[in-house]
């Protein structure tokens, strides 16, 4: 198996179980050229259930490609798990952590690849963007490219960009999360049944996403589009821009972007 083996991933959660769906959908590997290393007993038979002909194993593989998707916090034991195993490459999941810290715990000469994904990589409409550290060249930043084009789009930044592209893209899922449940709230407060409050809020976030995917217009194109002069649009966006939604914005991209920063400096 190892021999056949094109990537193996370091933890096995949603995040790489997306990638892994990617991978398989896009005809990038057969179920067995990929191979997922989890600790846990349950999620291991989880993972064999719903991906037949999966490897999964409880400790990483020799000489094998590897994507490292474990929490910040699990990064050291991940890392140190992989010396001696001469992996080549290695892309990395984990927030805030630089690929100056990853090339310090692996074996030297190994490739290394950060990246920033975000949770809609899920549903196959991920937004990631990939850094190489100072033994990637443009083969290895098309390697990394082709792993996360499985399941989205991938922007190639500088590496102090990264924790810029983390506060946008990377804790952005979440921000809208928020806007959907801020609308229902809104709406109930306005006088709507809950449920009913719920449906179309999350509606309307999902169409106004797909309508700014499909139309291929810029977002304030779109937003001067549905905005009549004195209309109620109007009046909803000026209660907003009183309320200096822009700075409200800036401050939580800042926020999480301080917080990869810090994330890399532990």
């Amino acid at each position: 198996m190892t021999a056949a083996l094109r990537l193996q991933f370091l933890g096995g959660g949603k995040m790489a179980e997306a990638l892994v769906g990617g991978l398989l959908s896009a005809g990038w590997a057969a179920p067995d050229q990929l191979a997922v290393v989890e600790r846990y007993p349950e999620r291991r038979d989880y993972l064999k259930t719903s991906v037949p002909g999966l490897g999964v194993a409880d400790a990483p593989l020799a000489a094998t490609p590897t994507l490292v998707a474990v929490k910040p916090q699990d990064i050291d034991e991940a890392l140190t798990s992989l010396r001696g195993l001469v992996p080549g490459r290695v892309l990395s999941i984990a927030a805030g952590i630089t690929t100056a810290r990853l090339e310090a715990a692996l074996d030297p000469g190994t490739v290394v690849v950060r990246c920033m994904p975000n949770t809609p990589a899920l549903v196959g409409k991920g937004a990631s963007a990939i850094a190489g550290g100072t033994l990637a060249e443009a083969d290895d930043l098309d390697w990394a490219a082709s792993i996360l084009e499985a399941v989205g789009i991938v922007e190639r930044v500088d590496e102090p960009a990264i924790d810029a592209v983390t506060g946008l893209s990377g804790s952005g899922p979440a921000y809208v999360f928020l806007l959907a449940e801020l609308l229902a709230d809104a709406g109930v407060a306005e006088g709507l049944e809950p449920d009913a409050a719920i449906r179309l809020a999350n509606q309307t976030v999902i169409g106004a996403a797909r309508l700014l995917d499909e139309s291929h217009q810029e977002p304030a194109s779109l937003r001067a589009n549905v905005t009549s002069p004195g209309g109620t649009t109007a009046a909803g966006l000026a209660s907003f821009a009183a309320d200096d939604l822009a700075a409200v914005v800036e401050r939580a991209v800042r926020a999480a972007a301080a917080r990869s920063r810090e994330l890399g400096a532990g």
